[in-house]
C-alpha cells in the first residue's frame, strides 16, 4: 500500500509562481504571508496528512461511518485526528485575524487543504464544508450570531454543514418545502427532511452547526421565498455552554460509491416541535446568502479533483517504478523492462501530471483573485478580480473534478488488472472522487452558470480582462532563450492556437444566447472543457517562464526540477491543448441533432 507523500516543492512552486504569494503578502491584512510562515505552514501540514490523516484513508473507506442506536460513529481513530486537527488551528488559516483566524492568503488555505484532501478526502469534507460555513456566518450573520458561534466555528470545534437537498428539491432549490415559523422572539422553529447532508451527523465534536434552507409562512414560491437558517445540533447556554439537543435527528446514513467514512446524513427537522434557529441574513435572501458558501464550496470542491488526481498520480507513478513486464526495443535479452520504461505508460503518467499541475495552477489562479477580490488595494482592483472569480469558479469546480475522474481512472490504467483489485488502493480514488462532478451542482449546472451568466456579467468584461492577461504572455514566451528542443516555441504556438479557439468560441455563445438560448447551452459543456483545457495550458506556461528564469539566475541545484517544469509543460501543449481547438465544433454546432430523435425513440 502505497503512503501519501505530499509535493510539498510543487506546492511551494505554484503559490509562488502562479497565485504569486509574495506579491499578495503585500496587501494589507495578509501581512503574516511571509516566505518563512509559508515554508512552515506548508511543512507542518504536510506532516499532519502523512503521518495522521493519510493512514486513515483505507481505513475508513473499509470501516465506514454507521449509525447506532441513533449515534453516527465515525471511523476508528477520526475523532483524535480531528481533534489533532482543531488543536492545530487549521481551520482558521484564511479567516481573518479579527474573526480569531491567522490572516493567511485563500490560495495558502487550498495548497493546504489540498494535501489533507489528497491523503483522505472523506476526512477532509468536514472541515471544507466547516470553512464555507464560517462563509456565510462572517458575510451574512448577526452580530449576536457571530459572537456565540463563529469563534467555535473557526477553531473547528464546532463543524458547519450547508443543507440544501430535499427529497424532491435537488438542483431544483426552488422546491424546498421545509417551513420556518417565527416565534416572536427571534427564533424560528424549522420542520422538514434534508437529504445528502454530508458530516450531518457523526461524534468527532460536542456540536454540529447547520446553515439549512427553508420556506418562512407566506414566503413566495420558488428560490425568492427561501431564507438561510442557523440550527445547532445542541442549544448554546447564554454563558456560551451547551444545553439539550435540538429537535433533530439523523433517520438514515447514505450507502455510497465512495468517501464511505463520511457520513451522508438524512435528516428529520422538527419531529416533536420543531428545530430551533435563527435566521442568517435578511428573510428571503437565503440564495444570496448560500450562494456566498457555495461558491467557497465549489472552488474547494474543483480542489478535490487536483487532489486526488495527485493522490492516484503519486500511486501510479510508484507502482510503475517497481513493477516489471514485458520488453522495451531498448531492453536486453531475457530482461523484463520496469513499467516506467513502456511509451505507453510513460504517455499516461506524463498525461496525469501535465493534467495534475494544470489543475492546481487553475484552481491557485482562482484563490489569487478571491485574494485580490477581499484585499485588493484598490476599489477597481478589488471589483476586476471579484469578476475574475465569478468566472473561474465553474470552471476551477467542473473541469477540475472532470479532469480528476480522468487521471484517476488512468491511474487505475496504468497498475493494469491490480489495479481493479481494492486492496492495491487504486481504485478507491476513482470511487472517492466520482462525487465530486455531481455535487455543488453538477457540472453540467456549472457549464450552464459559466455560458449563461458568467460570459456576459458586466458587459463581458471579466472575460475580456482573462483573455488579455493570457495573450499578455505571448511576448514573453517569444522572448529569452529557448531550449535545444524549441520547448518555448511550441509551448507558445499552442496558447496562440488555444486562446484563438476559446476567443471564438465565446463570441459565438455570446451572439446565441440573444437569438437562442437553447443552442447556447448545448455548447455549454465542451465549451467549459475547451475554457479549463486553455487556462491549464496559461499556467503552466507560466510556470515554464518562471522555471527558465530561475534556471537563468543561478538555479542550477534545482535544474531538475525546474527542466520538468518546463518539459511538463511542453508535453500539455503538444498533447492535450490542441483538445481546445478540436471543441470548436461542438460548441458551436447548436442543438437540432440534440432533439431530433424523440426520446421514446431513443432506444430503436
Amino acid at each position: 500500500m502505497t503512503n501519501y507523500v505530499p509535493p510539498l516543492r510543487d506546492l511551494r512552486f505554484a503559490l509562488n509562481e502562479v497565485a504569486d504569494v509574495a506579491a499578495l503578502a503585500q496587501l494589507e491584512g495578509f501581512e503574516a504571508a511571509t516566505p518563512d510562515t509559508l515554508d512552515a505552514v506548508l511543512a507542518e501540514a504536510g506532516k499532519l496528512a502523512a503521518g495522521i490523516v493519510g493512514p486513515l484513508n483505507v481505513v475508513g473507506d473499509r470501516e465506514g461511518s454507521r449509525l447506532e442506536n441513533g449515534v453516527v460513529r465515525t471511523p476508528t481513530d477520526f475523532k483524535e485526528a480531528y481533534e489533532t486537527f482543531v488543536e492545530g488551528g487549521w481551520l482558521g488559516l484564511s479567516v481573518p485575524k479579527d474573526d480569531g483566524g491567522q490572516g493567511l492568503p485563500f490560495a495558502v488555505d487550498l495548497a493546504v487543504t489540498e494535501m489533507i484532501t489528497s491523503a483522505n478526502m472523506a476526512f477532509s469534507l468536514c472541515p471544507m464544508l466547516t470553512a464555507s460555513a464560517i462563509e456565510g456566518v462572517r458575510g451574512h450573520g448577526s452580530d449576536e450570531l457571530k459572537d456565540i458561534y463563529l469563534p467555535k466555528l473557526v477553531s473547528g470545534e464546532w463543524p458547519g454543514t450547508m443543507e440544501l437537498t430535499e427529497p424532491q428539491a435537488g438542483t431544483d432549490v426552488g422546491a424546498v418545502r421545509t417551513r420556518a415559523e417565527p416565534q416572536g422572539d427571534g427564533s424560528f422553529r424549522l420542520t422538514g427532511t434534508k437529504i445528502f447532508i454530508s458530516w450531518g451527523d457523526h461524534d468527532m465534536a460536542e456540536n454540529i452547526i447547520h446553515l439549512v434552507l427553508a420556506r418562512t409562512p407566506g414566503s413566495p414560491a420558488g428560490t425568492k421565498g427561501l431564507s438561510l437558517f442557523l440550527v445547532p445540533k445542541y442549544m448554546v447556554n447564554a454563558d456560551g455552554s451547551l444545553g439539550g439537543a435540538n429537535d433533530i435527528r439523523c433517520v438514515s446514513l447514505e450507502h455510497k460509491l465512495g468517501l464511505h467514512a463520511s457520513p451522508t446524513a438524512v435528516l428529520a427537522y422538527g419531529d416533536n416541535d420543531g428545530a430551533t434557529g435563527w435566521l442568517v441574513g435578511d428573510e428571503g435572501a437565503g440564495m444570496r446568502c448560500m450562494f456566498t458558501i457555495m461558491n467557497h464550496a465549489r472552488i474547494m470542491v474543483g480542489l478535490q479533483g487536483v487532489a486526488i488526481g495527485e493522490r492516484a498520480f503519486g500511486r501510479a507513478l510508484a507502482y510503475a517504478s517497481e513493477r516489471r513486464q514485458g520488453a522495451t526495443p531498448d531492453t536486453a535479452n531475457g530482461e523484463r523492462a520496469l513499467i516506467i520504461d513502456h511509451p505507453d505508460v510513460r504517455r499516461m503518467l506524463m498525461t496525469m501530471k501535465a493534467t495534475v499541475e494544470a489543475m492546481r495552477g487553475v484552481v491557485l489562479m482562482a484563490g489569487e483573485a478571491h485574494d485580490r477580490a477581499r484585499q485588493g488595494a484598490s476599489v477597481e482592483d478589488r471589483q476586476i478580480n471579484q469578476g475574475l472569480v465569478d468566472l473561474l469558479t465553474p470552471v476551477a469546480k467542473a473541469w477540475c473534478t472532470d479532469r480528476g475522474v480522468d487521471v484517476a481512472d488512468l491511474g487505475i490504467q496504468v497498475h493494469g488488472g491490480s489495479g481493479y483489485i481494492e486492496e492495491t488502493g487504486a481504485v478507491q480514488h476513482l470511487r472517492d472522487c466520482r462525487i465530486s462532478t455531481i455535487w455543488e451542482g453538477t457540472n453540467g449546472i456549472q457549464a450552464i452558470d459559466l455560458v449563461g451568466r458568467k460570459l456576459k456579467q458586466d458587459g463581458g468584461q471579466a472575460l475580456n480582462v482573462f483573455l488579455d492577461r493570457m495573450r499578455g504572455l505571448d511576448s514573453d514566451l517569444a522572448a529569452g532563450e529557448d531550449t535545444a528542443r524549441g520547448d518555448f516555441v511550441a509551448i507558445r504556438a499552442a496558447l496562440v492556437e488555444g486562446i484563438a479557439a476559446l476567443a471564438a468560441a465565446s463570441d459565438w455563445l455570446v451572439e446565441a444566447l440573444a437569438r437562442d438560448g437553447k443552442a447556447a447551452l448545448a455548447g455549454a459543456t465542451p465549451y467549459l472543457r475547451m475554457f479549463g483545457t486553455v487556462a491549464g495550458g496559461y499556467v503552466l506556461a507560466r510556470g515554464a517562464l518562471a522555471a527558465r528564469a530561475q534556471l537563468a539566475n543561478g538555479g542550477a541545484t534545482d535544474k531538475e526540477f525546474l527542466d520538468a517544469k518546463i518539459v511538463t509543460a511542453r508535453f500539455y501543449a503538444d498533447q492535450i491543448m490542441p483538445q481546445a481547438a478540436s471543441l470548436l465544433g461542438p460548441v458551436t454546432r447548436g442543438a437540432d441533432l440534440l432533439y431530433a430523435i424523440d426520446p421514446q425513440a431513443l432506444s430503436a
